[in-house]
């Protein structure tokens, strides 16, 4: 976050291509090294690195380049929805076959939100949706895991005792927990059959430990944080900056909803991880890689507004300095002439 913070984000034009393609060789790596646990193949170098974290963030920061180079073009469909359909697709489909359904539908959310900022007509966004609507039905019907996640999911509406095991486990956390919560590190359900309580299930944790009231705070942070973000969005000085600002901001916010809405029911469960909130180094890095660059997106902005200050009030003193040079040559124009004798009459 730091070093990012220092980088100018305008020089992402020429790290995105190179930066996505080291991300592509990672997933296809995992593909081929990478480590089975729980039924998935996602992690490399014995599970310390998942690529499809980054690849979220790299689909944000490569797509508001490429979008920002071509944002003359983009309503011709050979060079907005077919390249962007492709990029998306060999992400996705990489991330498919892992398989971490969840992050790929991520992805695919941040292309299309990208797409319709950058100003692309309303029958390409139309196009693309519905293509990914499509997309994913097959894939969530076809898919043995999310046909299970999908049937689970209606199973758990139509009635709540029929609703998966760790959906019953982190409600039965929130109801533990009440308004106030049974206080920090005094939660039981993660001892007794929660799933995964430190990364996917960390939000129904909070919410026991701190109660409704404390899982309230951390909601509201997020929404300081987007509108936080939408704020750098809005006063960017290029649309590159517009575009890279918001999707990262939409991305953190769209990845903390899904894990939060998981653990209450709204959603079919994913395994989104709660950014900054979650164990894991890969999410963790991606975050704060995300918000180094919105820092630097606003430090650009501040730095600009000000140079472009010390450049109008140079303007405004030059022109004061020389009104003021003007002042005692005007004094005496020709509808007031200078007097024959001035001193004489000064001294009488």
């Amino acid at each position: 976050m730091i070093v990012l913070s220092r980088l100018d984000y305008r020089y992402w034009g020429k790290l995105a291509l190179p930066l996505m393609l080291i991300n592509l060789g990672l997933l296809v790596a995992v593909l081929v090294i990478g480590e089975v646990v729980n039924n998935a193949t996602r992690t490399i170098f014995r599970g310390s690195v998942q690529p499809s974290e980054f690849a979220k963030l790299m689909t944000v920061v490569y797509l508001s380049v490429w979008l920002y180079n071509r944002r003359d073009k983009l309503n011709d469909i050979s060079f907005g929805l077919i390249p962007l359909g492709a990029i998306l697709g060999v992400l996705a489909g990489l991330i498919v076959v892992q398989p971490d359904l969840s992050a790929a539908a991520t992805v695919c959310i941040l292309g299309g939100m990208l797409f319709f900022l950058a100003g692309s007509d309303l029958r390409q966004i139309g196009a693309l949706g519905l293509i990914g609507l499509l997309s994913g039905f097959v894939i969530l019907r076809l898919h043995p895991t999310g046909r299970m996640r999908i049937d689970a999911y209606l199973a758990g509406l139509g009635d709540p005792t029929q609703a998966p095991t760790h959906l019953a486990r982190s409600l039965e956390a929130i109801v533990k927990g009440g308004w106030l919560g049974v206080g920090i590190g005094r939660a039981d359900t993660k001892l007794i059959g929660l799933p995964v309580p430190p990364t996917d299930s960390i939000f129904a944790v909070i919410s026991e430990e701190t109660g409704i009231l404390g899982a309230s705070a951390l909601v509201l942070l997020y929404v300081l944080l987007l509108w936080r973000g939408f704020k750098i969005a809005r006063d960017a000085p290029d649309d590159l900056g517009r575009l890279m600002a918001m999707g990262l901001s939409v991305w953190i916010i769209v990845e903390a909803f899904i894990n939060m809405a998981v653990m209450v029911g709204l959603v079919p469960f994913a395994g989104n991880a709660l950014p900054f909130i979650s164990y894991g180094g890969s999410s963790l890095v991606a975050s704060l890689a995300a918000v180094g660059i919105l820092m630097n997106i606003s430090r650009t902005t501040t730095k600009l507004k000000t140079e472009e200050e010390r450049a109008f009030n140079a303007v405004v003193d030059l022109r004061r300095r020389d009104w003021r040079r003007s002042v005692p040559r005007s004094r005496y124009t020709s509808s007031n002439p200078e007097p024959k004798h001035r001193d004489s009459a000064i001294f009488r």
